[in-house]
């Protein structure tokens, strides 16, 4: 009878084939592998042979020198001030108002006009008191004509020195009446105290106002206080009579010239500061009250020392620093090559757009001035013709 083929399954799995398979299949296993292996060595140590290459030619290239300005640190006395914040007030300035009630009958003025120490300004219904003025008249008229006569009498002792008296204090009561009504009449005209520039009406005729109510400011222009505050710890550094510089921020880069005329003897136990008062003249009237206002009291000018613009210092978290030119040799030119070297430095007071240098630098060294952003350490630079930036000193401003 003839043999069942056997399945193809069935011989991979008998025990005769596997033994003689399994050999074959690691040997190719292992083949593969040191072939992936010696493509990785190959493509490992061409990458080396390229990249050392291209680090030579970088190492060939110099980058061309970072164009920059430069300022040179320069000795100048430093200007010393005491900063603070204020509020600008007239030294003459109040609110008008009757010192009576009454209905308005007038308004004489212009608002925001000026006016002169004086000048009528607002007229109250003043003919009750009219009345009364011209009753006291008739009776000082009558009670003098009386006196006249029982002085003539007495005088032939006609008439008792007793009526004499009595008919003489007639006549004094009328003339106080008369002059108590005068006073009376005299506050429903009201007048301005003093010269200067009115504000904004507040009444119109027809209204009554009350004693003491606002009808319209009066302020003097001419001259002004500024109130500002500062701590404590100067309370020895400022005296009466020291120059003061304002500004305003309605007037960028004007500075106002004032003196200081009072100092608060106490000091303020909730902020501790020192109530400070500077008066200064305003006859342009720029300067207006209420306006605020930045306060330099001018101290004596300490010794010399170094400055520099503040855009040639690079504030970081690390420290301050600036970037110091210096020759580093000659190329084949014969020109000097120029590098910078960064040189950590302590800042001191700032004024006028410049910073004081209290260490780290010396003077008549040069800095960059601008292009710190693309400097490091060693970097090769050119210094730009001119000098974009004055270091000349000047007048304290913060």
């Amino acid at each position: 009878m003839p043999l069942d083929p056997v399945p193809l399954r069935e011989i991979r799995d008998a025990p005769a084939f596997r033994s003689r398979a399994e050999p074959r299949n690691q040997m190719r296993v292992m083949g593969i592998t040191a072939g992936v292996l010696v493509v990785i060595i190959a493509a490992f140590a061409l990458y080396h042979r390229f990249d050392a290459a291209g680090q030579a030619a970088r190492m060939a290239f110099k980058p061309p020198p970072t164009p920059i300005n430069v300022a040179v640190a320069e000795m100048h006395p430093v200007p010393k001030f005491l900063s603070g914040i204020g509020t600008l007030q007239a030294v003459r300035q109040v609110t008008v108002a009757p010192e009576v009630g009454g209905l308005i009958t007038q308004i004489m003025f212009t608002p925001g006009g000026t006016v002169n120490a004086g000048d009528t300004l607002v007229q109250l219904n003043d003919a009750l008191e009219r009345a009364d003025l011209a009753n006291f008249q008739a009776l000082a008229r009558v009670a003098g004509a009386n006196l006249d006569r029982d002085k003539a009498l007495s005088a032939r002792d006609f008439q008792s020195r007793q009526a004499v008296d009595q008919t003489q204090s007639l006549r004094d009561q009328a003339a106080a009446g008369m002059a108590k009504t005068e006073a009376q009449i005299a506050q429903k005209l009201i007048r301005a105290p003093f010269a200067g520039q009115l504000g904004v009406a507040q009444v119109n005729v027809g209204g009554y106002v009350n004693p003491g109510g606002a009808m319209v400011t009066l302020t003097d222009l001419s001259q002004l206080w500024a109130n500002f505050t500062l701590p404590e710890k100067v309370a020895a550094q400022i005296k009466v009579g020291q120059a003061v510089e304002i500004r305003a921020d309605a007037y960028p880069g004007r500075v106002f010239k004032a003196r200081v005329t009072a100092i608060e003897p106490q000091i303020s136990q909730q902020t501790r500061t020192i109530l400070v008062q500077a008066t200064l003249d305003n006859p342009d009237h720029a300067l207006l009250p209420g306006m605020f206002a930045n306060v330099s009291v001018i101290l004596p000018e300490a010794a010399p020392a170094v400055q520099l613009p503040e855009t040639a210092v690079d504030y970081s978290l690390y420290g301050d620093s600036v970037f110091v030119v210096g020759e580093d040799g000659k190329d084949d030119k014969g020109q000097p090559v120029l590098k910078v070297t960064r040189v950590y430095v302590k800042t001191g007071d700032r004024f006028d757009g410049k910073v004081e240098i209290l260490s780290g630098l010396k003077g008549d060294e040069r800095v960059a001035a601008s292009g710190q952003l693309r400097l490091n350490n060693g970097a090769p630079v050119m210094i730009l013709p001119g000098n974009a930036l004055d270091t000349k000193p000047g007048v304290s401003r913060y």
